[in-house]
């Protein structure tokens, strides 16, 4: 088959690639991967670029009037034909992103406070041993001499591998029979060897999550946190949400392997960077615990996840053995054990159930709704007594995929906006200072409610008929203007489209009405929560009374929320940490009933009850009621 060369702007890379190769591949294969929402359909117009010079083949897809005009096209729908010259324009790109590692919650994450009442009992441990030297009369092999002395000074069954076994002569000698042996809990399989006093012994927690990936290095015989690391999950190419993902998987020729691979160098690099910086050789790290969703824990093992998305929407499994660390894939002790979350159901995954461990939600009297608001609205309601929980199909808008000029929480997102009343004019606050690049979840909830107060929009989400330039129609529809090109670090007008706004009432829409079916469900009224936790990087940004305008949580008293950061992360950390809670997330996923909202009628009657702003029924949320400005404005 014909090879041509692909030359990427303005990076200078060069790639050689088969005709017929979309740019989508060949940037990737150039290590420069582009934003793809839809997973390569053509439908999220967001891989834009403009062919210089080249021989290809437009294939069509989604891309507004204005950017064709430009020259742009699509890369997942333009196909090598011959040597090109592309250029990528920076709002293309899916960059590194800064992952937001420190909270602002009030939960608070020390050694301590993330202990608690658990003790510190780790992953693994560390076994300190003298054993007898062999004699010509005396002649045992040396695993059972090393088994033999275990059981005598410690009360313990060693178990050993194949890979210990092929350490162990020279580590015996070389160590004079004093040595350290560090044990996998519960199985107590034998994992390092080392000379008596000189063992370190670290551990990773790992969230695993659909957009972000973030490592936590930690020392296992102290218990404190070394570093936090995170990035983008290079799955994202693939695909924003789950389903593309699933679709890709399954629908492609080495698809599954594909999103394997791309899952493993993220967590890899970050391993890589967190222990090169800490100069840690990575045999010292000789234990993990992952927490992800069912579906990126189902990509990150290689299993099948085709069943997650059709009905009646089944794992292949919830609960997982501890497995080895050259098992999934980790580039640590080949031999360290790797805890991974249970999940609850297809889409409430491990992820959620760290969160849950962490905030002690199944040890509280207090009826608490825990929420983690991201691709899915997942959440958990209860308390000591019981659990129950639901996944609503929330889609990445409030991480900024999806809208036209959406962007995760990092420097240079819009994350609040406030308009005049009288002039309709807009200030904007930035992450970071400086001029904006585009709006976070925080952002849009933000906008959504402002422009609802000025009357620019109806209760509906629809534009009304205001005196100002900033609203206008393209061929794409309706549009208000946030920033004008001139403000913007793009050279871009930043805008919000009445399909954004759609999009963003049926987000809310969607998490709101699994609140009111996970009530419904128990016979409980809004009134009778008496905390809600919110979970997520998303948190950090969001202001309660805007997303409370806008009907995306309960109308409660502020002081009843409460922001705990990265949940998932936490719990991952807590369980890596001592064992009795790593076996409470065992119990708390097998204790949580899950609510499937495609079942029966009471989800989609709530979904279309709330794709109002802040809802149809306006007594549900009394503190915001009708006050907007859509008389003033009108004409």
């Amino acid at each position: 088959m014909d090879q041509f060369a692909v030359t990427f702007l303005p990076d200078n890379i060069t790639v050689r690639v088969a005709a017929g190769t979309s740019i989508m591949e060949a940037a990737n294969q150039a290590g420069l991967p582009l934003k793809s929402t839809c997973g390569g359909a053509g439908t999220c117009g967001r891989c834009a670029i403009k062919v210089q010079e080249g021989e290809v083949e437009i294939r069509g897809g989604h891309l507004p009037a204005r950017l064709r005009e430009e020259g742009y096209s699509l890369a997942c729908q333009t196909m090598v034909m011959g040597d090109a010259i592309i250029a990528i324009p920076p709002e293309s790109r899916l960059g590194r992103h800064q992952v937001l590692l420190q909270d602002k919650g009030r939960l608070q994450d020390s050694l301590t406070d993330l202990l608690g009442s658990y003790p510190l009992d780790p992953a693994c441990s560390v076994a300190s041993l003298v054993l007898p030297e062999p004699t010509l009369t005396e002649n045992t092999s040396d695993a059972s001499r090393l088994l033999a002395t275990l059981r005598k000074e410690k009360g313990l069954e060693g178990q050993l591998d194949l890979a210990f076994l092929q350490e162990l002569p020279d580590s015996l000698r070389q160590a004079n029979w004093q040595v350290d042996v560090t044990l996998a809990a519960g199985s107590n399989r034998l994992i390092r060897i080392t000379p008596l006093g000189e063992t370190k012994a670290f551990g990773l927690a790992i969230d695993l999550g659909t957009t972000t990936v973030v490592v936590s290095l930690l020392d296992l015989r102290s218990g404190e946190r070394v570093t936090r690391k995170g990035s983008y999950n290079r799955q994202a190419v693939y695909g924003d949400d789950v389903i593309s993902r699933i679709i890709h998987a399954t629908s492609n020729e080495g698809g599954l392997e594909e999103l394997r691979q791309a899952a493993l160098a993220t967590i890899n690099d970050l391993i890589t960077a967190i222990l090169t910086s800490g100069g840690i050789d990575p045999a010292e790290v000789t234990a993990a615990t992952i927490a992800g969703n069912t579906t990126m824990t189902h990509l990150l093992l290689g299993i099948n996840p085709r069943y997650l998305r059709l009905q009646p929407y089944i794992p292949a499994a919830a609960e997982l053995p501890v497995l080895k660390a050259a098992e999934v894939g980790l580039k640590i002790n080949p031999l360290a054990p790797v805890q991974i979350f249970p999940a609850v159901a297809s889409y409430v995954g491990g992820d959620i159930v760290s969160g849950a461990l962490f905030t002690r939600i199944a040890s509280s009297e207090e009826l608490t709704l825990f929420i983690d608001i991201g691709t899915n609205g997942e959440m958990v309601l209860g308390n000591s007594d019981w659990l129950i929980s639901c996944a609503c199909s929330a889609g990445p808008a409030f991480e900024g995929s999806g809208i036209t000029c959406g962007m995760r929480a990092m420097e240079g997102a819009i994350e609040g906006v406030s308009i005049d009343p009288d002039t309709l004019e807009v200030e904007l606050e930035v992450i970071g200072g400086g001029r904006p690049s585009g709006i976070c979840g925080s952002g849009l909830i933000d906008c959504l409610a402002k422009l609802r107060r000025a009357g620019i929009i109806d209760r509906t989400g629809n534009f009304q008929e205001v005196a100002t330039p900033r609203l206008r129609t393209t061929d794409e529809g309706p549009e208000f203007v946030l920033a004008w090109a001139t403000q913007s670090s793009t050279q871009r007008d930043i805008v919000l489209t009445a399909a954004d706004i759609k999009n963003l009432i049926r987000s809310k829409g969607a998490v709101f009405a699994g609140i009111q079916s996970l009530l419904k469900t128990v016979s409980l009224e809004i009134d009778a929560i008496e905390r809600i936790i919110i979970a997520g990087g998303f948190g950090n940004y969001l202001h309660i009374p805007n997303a409370v305008e806008i009907g995306l949580l309960p109308d409660l008293p502020p002081e009843k929320y409460i922001f705990a950061g990265n949940t998932s992360l936490k719990g991952a950390e807590l369980a890596l940490l001592s064992q009795p809670a790593w076996q409470e997330s065992l119990e708390l996923a097998r204790r949580m009933t899950y609510l499937e909202l495609s079942a029966g009628n009471l989800f989609m009657e709530e979904f279309v009850s709330a794709l109002f702003l802040p809802h149809t029924r306006l007594e549900l949320f009394p503190s915001v009621g009708n006050g907007s400005g859509d008389e003033r404005r009108s004409g």
